[in-house]
């Protein structure tokens, strides 16, 4: 596989089954083997992902992530680091009832260290917090960075009852703050963002991941979360790139028009974009990334191998592909792989 000086994988995934989680969870819930009656987690949408591609003729076998695979995925291509994000817990937002998103959320995160970082170092850990109760997600953040060694925390694009850009979350952005940790909105569920009326899985992958992080991003720059807090670090991970132009121009023609709704956003939107502290994901086969480098900066952009959901082959492909495109500069290549992920997981460092 073509090289640069490096890899870091800012993007992996774990596969939590809910019987690996059971005896993870806090009581009363641990090793209630009843609790696996009904699934721990909401589902993405009405799509079963896997019962789609083998109807198309695609079906393939995905890896599960164990420990033993990530390890082997990591010395064989490379790698410096990954870090790890959920795969059923992406929902995690449209949980309903407090309580069991507490209770989950510190078994998933009790699961992810035991099982992933605590036996392999360079296995990094983002953790679940309840924002379904804000004093709650405080005290688990500061538990997953202090205690587990996590470099910071999953914010839902989908399922929360307010946007990310509310005053009810500023607690959260305070504590990661103080921490450094970097808190991701990361791409996946669906429902409620204007796609709901789609037959066609093809449609709605066309718009959901993009659609779920415009909304985020809106929130959150006209609410002025970046500007009351100026060291927080926000990345939106797994809808590529290309939505970004789009949403900056849009964001800074409604803020000229109409910035005395939002008294609160004391920039224009694009210089919060250019601070260096916002990060966007990009998939390597992107056709925006010299636009996007070009309209911010390109020290904020990254890449991930998205395994296991997606087959090491493939990835090694994509890379390949990547590091022979001429429209990217070797400089800008090596950022993307290498350098901004150390910026944007800090705490990685340690």
């Amino acid at each position: 596989m073509a090289k640069v000086a490096g890899f870091i994988d800012a993007d992996g995934h774990v596969v939590e089954s809910d019987a690996e989680l059971l005896d993870f969870l806090p009581k009363p819930y641990r090793g209630r083997s009843d609790l696996l009656a009904f699934p721990f987690f909401p589902t993405l949408d009405g799509f079963h992902r896997q019962a789609r591609r083998v109807a198309d003729g695609k079906g393939r076998y995905i890896a599960k992530g164990s420990l033993v695979e990530w390890q082997q995925f990591l010395d064989e291509d490379q790698i410096a680091w990954s870090v790890l994000y959920p795969t059923a817990g992406l929902t995690f937002g449209l949980i309903r009832d407090q309580d069991w998103a507490c209770a989950v959320a510190t078994g998933y995160n009790n699961y992810l260290y035991e099982t992933f970082t605590k036996p392999e170092a360079r296995l990094k850990g983002m953790a679940l917090i309840p924002l379904q109760s804000i004093p709650d997600a405080v005290k688990e953040l500061q538990r997953a960075v202090k205690e587990l060694g996590f470099v910071g925390a999953v914010l839902p694009a989908v399922g929360l009852r307010q946007p990310l850009g509310d005053e009810k979350y500023f607690p959260v952005y305070e504590a990661a703050e103080k921490l450094g940790a970097l808190l991701t909105v990361h791409a996946a569920p669906t429902q409620g963002i204007g796609v709901d009326s789609f037959d066609r899985l093809i449609e709605v992958r066309t718009l959901s991941h993009g659609f779920g992080q415009m909304v985020q991003m809106t929130s959150m720059i006209y609410q002025g979360v970046f500007d009351r807090f100026p060291k927080l670090k926000i990345a939106y991970a797994e809808a590529g790139c290309g939505w970004v132009p789009y949403l900056l121009e849009r964001m800074d023609m409604e803020y000229e028009h109409r910035n005395t709704q939002v008294p609160q956003c004391k920039k224009l939107p694009s210089e919060h974009l250019k601070s260096g502290r916002v990060f966007i994901h990009c998939e390597l086969e992107d056709r925006a990334i010299p636009q996007v480098a070009q309209l911010l900066r390109d020290d904020i952009l990254f890449c991930a191998s998205d395994f296991p959901h997606e087959p090491r082959s493939e990835f090694r492909e994509n890379v390949e592909r990547f590091m022979a495109r001429q429209d990217i500069g070797a400089d800008t290549k090596r950022k993307m792989c290498f350098e901004n992920p150390k910026r944007m997981y800090p705490l990685a460092l340690r």
